[in-house]
């Protein structure tokens, strides 16, 4: 969600914990308190302990030495519980003035209850962020969030586990995927891991198969219409239920979380129990906090999702997106200027080495040395066209019928035609 975005869609504390550059936050206070010229913002963000969240502590704290009249108070909100608080806040005019945005339908149905504002771009900020990264966060020609990395999804695996196993090059194809499944049981390595018990992992399996089984015009016709009448919905079920007859997932994958702690699918990778896990590129800052000693996996690789045949998807077709900062309506305009700040050369450096990601900055990218993030990036340069993660493009309410529909066939007890009828349900339902 990237999903997660997927954002930045990092796993964090709970909602009650605020931290600010020097103090606590006194909650989720809506708009940008003020007084005797003094201006306190409130911003929200699901970044995890660690590298990134103390980046945005210093972004905090860079910035008021800056601008001494600011002052940032940071919320971490858990990552699983983001959208629903984020929700609960707008409907009730409390939402924070920056918030993160996960973007696709989800920030449309934001815009159509005009809970959000747009953004006025300056040519500064126009030449920070990339065309393609705006247009993510854009919505009838108007801006309504500042994207801060871009986030291409594919598999990240283990090279010496690969190695272990005598795979001497990724997969290109499913049946190939298939094959070194077959080459990691064999020396008692779960294949993939998948946090299937935090659903949209589960469900990016589905997404990917979307993606390579629907036509580029399906699929923006879908994101539109919300109407999967598409054949080609059903088939990408119907490849995730015959992928999964070869055992693919660990074993308990469907009460396995994501992101918190070693036993998670991204702890798994992190200590060597899984060779591979699908997931957005902040991936590697999600590993690196879980490895034994809280560094970067040195054997860290990264490949595309591979081609499906006979799908009518292009194969060099990607699932990913930005990960980006909203502001709420009533935000003071000083917010504006913070999310200026965060797309900055310096800030997008130190951003980037944080999370261990790929900066929307192209002025920054001196800084993507990590053979992952560099395979990952030229991926998506090459790649025909993305899509955002389904659960985002389609919003909140017909993602997760999506989400809880592939979960179900994963765990035996739904059909790929499930979920074609109840994501069409809940989509009818409006």
């Amino acid at each position: 969600m990237m999903e997660k975005t997927r954002v930045a869609a990092i796993a964090a504390l709970v909602l009650g914990i605020a931290l600010a550059a020097s103090a606590c936050s006194g909650g989720g206070d809506s708009s940008g308190s003020s007084s005797n010229g003094q201006v306190v913002l409130t911003f929200w963000t699901n970044a995890t302990p660690g590298p990134g969240l103390t980046y945005f502590q210093n972004a905090v704290k860079t910035y008021h030495s800056l601008h001494p009249d600011v002052t940032i108070k940071i919320q971490t909100v858990q990552n699983e519980d983001f959208d629903g608080k984020l929700q609960t806040a707008l409907n009730s005019n409390s939402a924070p003035d920056i918030f993160m945005q996960r973007g696709g339908g989800k920030m449309q149905a934001m815009v159509n209850a005009n809970q959000v504002a747009a953004l006025n771009l300056t040519a500064t900020d126009n030449a920070n962020v990339s065309a393609a990264a705006l247009a993510s966060d854009s919505i009838d020609g108007k801006v309504y969030a500042m994207p801060t990395d871009t986030q291409p999804e594919g598999i990240y695996y283990s090279k010496d586990l690969f190695t272990r196993a005598g795979i001497t090059s990724t997969p290109t194809t499913i049946p190939e995927l298939e094959a070194d499944v077959a080459k990691l049981k064999a020396i008692n390595v779960a294949p993939i891991a998948v946090g299937a018990k935090d659903a949209w992992p589960a469900a990016h399996w589905y997404y990917n198969f979307a993606l390579r089984e629907c036509s580029q015009t399906t699929m923006n016709d879908t994101a539109t219409s919300l109407k999967f009448t598409d054949p080609c919905w059903t088939k990408a079920g119907d490849d995730l239920a015959s992928f999964l007859k070869v055992n693919p997932f660990q074993t308990g994958f469907l009460t396995t979380s994501a992101q918190q702690g070693a036993g998670s699918s991204a702890g798994l990778v992190a200590n060597h129990k899984a060779a591979m896990e699908l997931m957005g590129n902040w991936d590697p800052g999600v590993i690196s906090t879980l490895t034994p000693n809280q560094q970067p996996l040195p054997d860290l690789g990264w490949f595309p999702f591979p081609a499906v045949p006979g799908g009518q998807g292009d194969p060099s077709a990607m699932m990913g997106g930005s990960g980006g900062y909203s502001l709420s309506k009533n935000a003071p305009k000083e917010a504006f200027g913070f999310l200026e700040f965060l797309v900055t050369k310096d800030q997008q450096e130190a951003y980037a080495t944080a999370f261990v990601t790929i900066p929307v900055n192209k002025a920054a990218r001196s800084v993507v040395t990590q053979p992952y993030n560099i395979s990952a990036l030229q991926a998506f340069g090459k790649a025909a066209y993305t899509f955002q993660f389904l659960d985002t493009l389609f919003g909140q309410n017909v993602g997760n019928a999506m989400n809880t529909a592939v979960v179900s066939l994963l765990a035996g007890k739904g059909t790929a035609a499930d979920i074609v009828s109840n994501t069409s349900e809940a989509a009818a339902k409006g």
